[in-house]
């Protein structure tokens, strides 16, 4: 699959990430709007580069994940990180 603007290397990393711990979990990628990377576990919205300005962590997608696999409730993600780096 290719992702625009540069974000298929991000969602390869979450996505194997995701498949490597929970090895039933089903992982998809699309093309949205440009700019949006958005995380949904189970159709509910937990991650929005669009409102949050970054990209989120590996381990708080994957925390977020094991509480749906419990059973437990979800919350957004609030953290984010700047996909930018100067040199």
């Amino acid at each position: 699959m290719f992702l625009p603007w540069g974000y298929e290397p991000r969602y390869q990393e979450l996505a194997h990430a995701i498949r490597a711990k929970f090895t039933g979990a089903e992982v998809s990628g699309f093309i949205g709007r440009r700019g949006s990377f958005e995380v949904e576990i189970n159709g509910q919205l937990v991650f929005s580069k669009l409102q949050m300005g970054g990209f989120p962590s590996t381990e708080d997608v994957l925390y977020t994940v094991q509480r749906a696999s419990d059973g437990k409730p979800m919350e957004k993600i609030t953290k984010s990180h700047s996909s930018c780096v100067i040199m």
